[in-house]
Order: structure tokens, then C-alpha cells, then sequence
């Protein structure tokens, strides 16, 4: 077994591969501050872009499971402030599983840059979901409720903000009190990029015209939404995927319908990717973030990268898992 192989020489972050709680492989490459040669660390806190989406799915699972939400309740059943053009009928379902139709703030399919997301809106701005909501609230569904999947990263929003609403804290506050803090996440945390707590990793970018990098500061929300943003660890990660396996987040049965195929498509469960039926996974990438982490269920192996540059993550994730299959 030969994973080194595969990884490029400006790859900048951390791997982890573990099998059955015995570590395989981890190891950390470059640095988490450039520009005072501070390297990275198996223990550096990465951004995660939307990995996030995984934990705020669990979160919706919780509260379904304890009785606060179904899969059918309705955005206009809960929210009290205008949705404007959304459709009020839109549920939880269909927000989790990316059929919602509701304009999405960074629609994936025909922007390429997310830092042209700030040009009129400053993204200093951002440090909550809400103030997320002028980006898309005035605009028309993108298509009918239910009518196909379409990655949506506003129909996450909104789940942060269903949360906010039930619980009247935070959405990040009630993910620190039943995953975070019961899975022993503690390095995990939605933090903002003007006051970052210590072992975090600068973001890169890498500038073609200057042939340097710089930070993304300027480049990506403050502070994460229900979107997306968290920071954490490759140990966190690990500890992420145990506790939903173990049952500590949710019941091991609303685990097994967290990473079931919903809907028509087969690669798409609540908040995860499946990439086969034994394994799911979840990812992330932003403007000099890139993460992925598989959960081979079957091998009990997990598999995390965290990269502070741009980096094809999937693909060095799927060069390393066929490596350990030989």
C-alpha cells in the first residue's frame, strides 16, 4: 500500500485513514500560516465549507426523532417573517434532500466563482443565516417543490434557521449541545475569520498573476451558516461518523435512514453522499477549502482529507481508496 504516491507535491492539509480505531495513515503537509512557515498539523482545525451540511442534517434528524419536526412540516408552519416569493408548502423533506425549488443563493450549476457572491453584499456582513436571506429571498422558485434534485445551498439555510426558530438559540449553539459536545468534538465549531481560536488553518488562494497565494478572508462568509463553515479536525471528523454509528447523535435506525438513497436519485441521502450502500460520505469545498470524508461501513474505515488550498480532494479520496482495496 502505497498512498503517498498519490498525493500531489502542493497538496496542503491533513489525511487521515482509519480501520477498525487503528490509524493506517495520517499525516499533515504545508502549513496552516503561509506566510510565518507555522505547518499544518494532524490536529489543525480546517474550514470545512459544506461538510456542514452533514451536521445540520443531523440536527434536523434529531428533532424529528424527539417529536419538534416531520419530514412534512412546512417552511410557512414554522418561520414568522416574510418568505416573499418561497413557496411557504416547501418541507423539511425536500430542504434535507435538495428538492425544495427555492433560489438558491450560490446555485452551483451556473456560477463558477464564490467570491462573486460579495461584490455587492460585503462579506463581513455575513455571520448569521438570516443575513444570508437577502442574497435570494426576493427571487422566484427556481422550479416547482419536488419536481427534481437540484444541490441548493439556501435550502439549508432555511434548516439552520427551522432550528433557530424551534430552539431559540443559534442553530451552531444546539449543534454544540447534541453532536458536537456528545460525540467529543471538541476542536469542531463554527468560528469567525476575525476571530479565529488558536490551531485554525488560513484558507489559500492561489493568484496566477502574481504566482503567490493569498487568504480568503475576503473570499467566504465570517462565520458558517446552515450552509456550511465549520471548522474542525480530522479526529473530530472520525468521532463524527462513530457517534452516528454508535447511536450517541440519533438512533442507530434514523442513521440508516440518514444514508439511504431519498427520492430518485441513488447518490443522495439526508445530508450525506452515498457512494455505495456501505459507504457513505460527506464534502466541502470553497475558495481555498477542500474536504472529504468517507465512512466504509463495511471495512469500518474511515478516510478524511482536510486541505487549507485548492485541491481535488474526491479524486486524491478516490485514488486512496482504491489504493487500500488492493
Amino acid at each position: 500500500m502505497d498512498i503517498e504516491k498519490n498525493i500531489g507535491k502542493d497538496f496542503s492539509g491533513v489525511i487521515s485513514v482509519v480501520e477498525k480505531d487503528k490509524i493506517i495513515y495520517q499525516k499533515a503537509f504545508g502549513y496552516r500560516d503561509r506566510a510565518n512557515e507555522i505547518p499544518n498539523t494532524v490536529d489543525t482545525r480546517f474550514e470545512t465549507a459544506s461538510a456542514g451540511k452533514a451536521f445540520v442534517a443531523a440536527a434536523i434528524l434529531k428533532l424529528i426523532e424527539e417529536g419538534s419536526l416531520s419530514f412534512e412540516t412546512a417552511l410557512g408552519d414554522v418561520l414568522d417573517f416574510d418568505l416573499q416569493g418561497i413557496d411557504k408548502k416547501v418541507t423539511v423533506y425536500e430542504l434535507l434532500t435538495h428538492t425544495s425549488g427555492i433560489p438558491d443563493y450560490f446555485d452551483e450549476y451556473v456560477m463558477e466563482n464564490y467570491e462573486d457572491l460579495w461584490v455587492e453584499v460585503p462579506n463581513y456582513r455575513i455571520r448569521t443565516s438570516k443575513d444570508l436571506l437577502p442574497l435570494f429571498i426576493d427571487k422566484p422558485m427556481m422550479y416547482a417543490r419536488g419536481e427534481k434534485f437540484q444541490y441548493n445551498n439556501s435550502g439549508y439555510v432555511m434548516l439552520g434557521l427551522l432550528i433557530e426558530a424551534l430552539k431559540k438559540v443559534p442553530f451552531d449553539v444546539y449543534l454544540q449541545e447534541i453532536i458536537f459536545d456528545p460525540a467529543g468534538m471538541k476542536d469542531t465549531g463554527y468560528f469567525e475569520m476575525d476571530r479565529l481560536p488558536a490551531r485554525c488553518a488560513y484558507a489559500y488562494i492561489y493568484d496566477e498573476v502574481r504566482g503567490d497565494y493569498r487568504n480568503n478572508i475576503y473570499s467566504v462568509d465570517v462565520k458558517g451558516t446552515g450552509a456550511g463553515g465549520a471548522f474542525t479536525t480530522a479526529e473530530d471528523v472520525e468521532k463524527f461518523w462513530k457517534a452516528l454509528e454508535s447511536g450517541k447523535i440519533m438512533s442507530k435506525e434514523m442513521f440508516h435512514v440518514m444514508k439511504k438513497p431519498q427520492g430518485k436519485v441513488s447518490f443522495y441521502g439526508y445530508g450525506l453522499w452515498i457512494l455505495d450502500l456501505d459507504t457513505p460520505c460527506f464534502q466541502g469545498s470553497d475558495p481555498g477549502v477542500n474536504f472529504y470524508t468517507s465512512f466504509d461501513l463495511k471495512e469500518e474505515r474511515i478516510i478524511t482529507i482536510l486541505s487549507n488550498v485548492e485541491y481535488d480532494a474526491e479524486t486524491l479520496h478516490d485514488h486512496i481508496r482504491n489504493e487500500l482495496s488492493k
